[in-house]
C-alpha cells in the first residue's frame, strides 16, 4: 500500500554554512519581507484508493487483532480488542490509511480548519490526518476524569473542527471532545476513526469510519469470560493518569 508523492529538491547545508539545493546551486532564502512560497503546497498525491479488504489485511498483518478477555475503554468487557497502536507504529501505512480516509471526506465537508483528536489513542492518527488535509492538530487529556484541553491548545472560534479517533466503541472520549468544540463556539463538522466496533453511536456530526469490525461486547455483568473465571486485561490508556497517579 503505496502512495507517491511529488517532493521539491531537499536543500543542505555547505561547509561554508551556505544553504545548496541537492544539484549544488545555492538556495536563495527570502527576506523578512519577502512572501516565501509553501511548497508543501506544490506536493501533489497520486494516491490509490484502498479497499475495505486491503485496510483489514493490513490490520491483521500488524497483529492489531487480539483474542482474550479485555476490558475495554467503554468499560464493556469483550473478547476482541484492536490495538491500533500495533497499526500506528508503522509510519508509511499510517499515513496511507490517513491519505484513505480524507480521500473518502465529501467535497462539501472540505476545507477544515483543524483536526481534533483524544488522548492517548487518537493522537497518531490525527497527526496524520492534520498532515493529509494540510491543517493543524490539537489534541484533548483527562485532567481528574475530565476531558479538557491543556498545553496552551484552543479552538478558535468558529473554526471548522474534523475529530479524529482510533477505535470508536460507544464514542464517549468523541462526544466529550465535541463537547469542547462547542464549547469554543465551533463548529464539529465531522467524524473520522481508523474503526468502528459496529455501533455506530450518534455524534450529531457525519461520521466515517475507516473500517467497520462487528466484535462482540457485553456489560460487565453479562459477561461469559467473568463467570468463567477467565483474567481480564485492561490494554487501553484511559487508566494511565490513575497508573501514573497511584503507583
Amino acid at each position: 500500500m503505496t502512495d507517491q508523492l511529488s517532493t521539491p529538491q531537499t536543500a543542505q547545508t555547505t561547509a561554508s554554512g551556505k544553504l545548496t539545493t541537492a544539484s549544488g546551486k545555492p538556495e536563495t532564502v527570502p527576506s523578512k519581507m519577502e512572501t516565501a512560497p509553501n511548497p508543501q503546497k506544490e506536493v501533489t498525491c497520486e494516491h490509490e484508493n484502498l479497499t475495505d479488504e486491503q485496510i483489514l489485511s493490513a490490520f491483521e498483518d500488524s497483529g492489531a487483532l487480539c483474542q482474550g478477555h479485555f476490558r475495554l475503554t467503554s468499560g464493556l468487557h469483550s473478547d476482541t480488542y484492536i490495538q491500533c497502536a500495533r497499526v500506528l507504529e508503522h509510519p508509511r501505512l499510517t499515513q496511507d490509511l490517513a491519505l484513505e480516509a480524507a480521500s473518502r471526506l465529501p467535497h462539501s465537508l472540505l476545507p477544515v480548519d483543524l483536526v481534533a483528536a483524544p488522548a492517548v489513542g487518537g493522537i497518531l492518527f490525527g497527526f496524520a490526518l492534520a498532515a493529509a488535509l494540510d491543517c493543524d492538530l490539537i489534541f484533548s487529556e483527562r485532567v481528574e476524569g475530565v476531558m479538557a484541553l491543556r498545553r496552551s491548545f484552543a479552538i478558535p472560534q468558529g473554526a471548522r473542527v474534523l475529530v479524529a479517533e482510533d477505535v470508536v466503541t460507544t464514542g464517549g472520549s468523541v462526544h466529550e471532545l465535541i463537547a469542547l468544540v462547542n464549547a469554543a463556539k465551533a463548529q464539529a463538522v465531522a467524524v473520522v476513526s481508523l474503526v468502528d466496533r459496529g455501533k455506530k453511536p450518534d455524534f450529531g456530526s457525519p461520521y466515517f469510519p475507516l473500517i467497520t469490525l462487528k466484535t462482540p461486547s457485553w456489560r460487565p455483568e453479562d459477561c461469559h469470560l467473568c463467570k468463567s473465571g477467565e483474567k481480564i486485561t485492561i490494554p487501553g490508556s484511559r487508566d494511565l493518569a490513575k497508573s501514573e497517579k497511584n503507583p
